[in-house]
């Protein structure tokens, strides 16, 4: 059975689409951009302040559903610049404790509200 995930402790959906929605033990979290919650504004600062707070959306969907990031199985990181990747990595590595999960990562054009990056997540039980 499909259940729709909703926490006040990560950004809206700025469209058509639920934050994360958990079926049959897996639970796929829509891409996350930087924003603030509270504010819905990106946070302001560089791919390391960025990917912080990407996280702590992310984190915040997961615990709303039951999960913590060792759930984790894949993601898949957009970049709108490839050369930020090493600093993005560097704060992504410090949100796994073991077993680190599938990934893609790739540059994309643009982002929406001009972030510096994006992950889309997917967990399983």
């Amino acid at each position: 059975m499909k259940r729709i995930i909703r926490t006040d402790a990560a950004p809206a959906a700025i469209g058509p689409y639920s934050q994360a929605v958990q079926v049959n033990g897996m639970l796929f979290i829509s891409g996350q951009i930087p924003v603030e919650p509270s504010t819905g504004n990106i946070v302001q600062g560089d791919i390391t302040e960025q990917t912080e707070q990407v996280f702590k959306n992310i984190e915040a969907i997961l615990a709303h559903a039951g999960m913590t990031t060792d759930n984790v199985v894949k993601t898949t990181v957009f970049l709108a610049d490839i050369n930020h990747f090493a600093a993005m990595n560097a704060v992504y590595a410090k949100h796994f404790s073991k077993d680190f999960p599938a990934r893609s990562a790739v540059a994309v054009k643009s982002l929406p509200k001009n972030a510096l990056l994006e992950i889309e997540t997917i967990a399983a039980l």
